[in-house]
């Protein structure tokens, strides 16, 4: 898909005009998750520096790293230089919409990822996931680098680490913030299994090629590679994505390689997308195919 252009001042932070939408959704936090624009430089700058090199961005300090916003701000700080200050950063925010007094993290935690997904058409390449509660733990991942290592990463290390700090915790509040990470963390666990519902599906792939637990790939777009997330109720605003049949018939294919375009013996090749499959049916097409060759 065709995505708003984003030139290279807005990517360097050369303007001094720009609103929270582009100067924050797009060029910083992108950034921070080590997203690299197609007009950016090649060579490294001081931002470089500052971004996560695994694509994860934890809303709350964790394992040792501070909080999103404060990694935030000193990206800020770095892109505007001399210029940066409190009062900027108040005039930013407010032409976000935010209302007066909103801090950083407020507008990261609560309006970030829904203006990420309307300047992206619904498509959004940064996904926010969170356990639900407003206060409890967060993360802004760059999706093209969400494999599975990374998603194993987010649940034990960064997730588990939070886990271990609200048991440890004599915080008010803390023994719900803990069940509500556990329970993000069993969700998380199921997408990386990959069983129904929390399965990937691409109809234009045989049977044998479709992915086994969280194993996207990046080429059949965010429509099909969010579904897990959106199946999960982990998206901290659901994208206005549906994977209902699309217009059009499909060419005649092997009912072994793609059942999902028969019915019954019969092929009619409607191009439906609300499919779910068992890792097992994958399996086993992929020993057939590895038998027949």
């Amino acid at each position: 898909m065709k995505y708003p252009q984003i030139g290279t001042s807005q990517i360097d932070g050369l303007s001094n005009n720009q609103s929270i939408t582009s100067t924050l959704d797009c060029p910083a936090v992108a950034r921070l998750l080590s997203y690299r624009w197609p007009e950016q430089p090649t060579k490294a700058d001081a931002i470089d520096k500052l971004a996560d090199s695994d694509g994860i961005l934890c809303l709350p300090g964790v394992r040792g790293e501070a909080a999103a916003s404060e990694r935030l701000l000193e990206v800020l700080h770095t892109k505007y230089g001399k210029k940066w200050s409190d009062s900027l950063l108040h005039k930013l925010l407010n032409d976000a919409g935010c209302k007066a007094g909103t801090t950083l993290d407020e507008w990261l935690r609560n309006q970030f990822f829904e203006q990420h997904c309307k300047r992206f058409h619904t498509r959004p390449f940064i996904w926010h996931i969170w356990d639900g509660r407003k206060d409890g733990f967060a993360a802004l991942v760059n999706y093209h680098k969400l494999d599975h290592k990374s998603l194993e990463n987010l649940t034990y290390s960064y997730l588990g680490d939070w886990i271990t700090a609200q048991g440890k915790s004599d915080k008010a509040g803390a023994d719900s913030r803990l069940g509500a990470a556990q329970e993000l963390q069993v969700k998380l666990k199921l997408i990386l299994a990959g069983e129904p519902p929390y399965d990937i599906f691409v109809r234009w792939k045989p049977l044998h090629e479709q992915a086994i637990g969280w194993n996207p790939d990046l080429h059949d777009g965010v429509r099909m590679n969010i579904r897990p997330f959106m199946e999960a109720d982990l998206l901290r605003k659901k994208p206005n994505i549906k994977w209902g049949k699309d217009r059009g018939t499909e060419p005649e294919r092997s009912k072994n390689d793609y059942p999902w375009f028969c019915d019954g013996k019969e092929f009619v090749g409607d191009r439906v997308n609300d499919i779910h499959l068992k890792n097992a049916e994958k399996q086993a097409a992929r020993s057939r195919k590895k038998g027949a060759n």
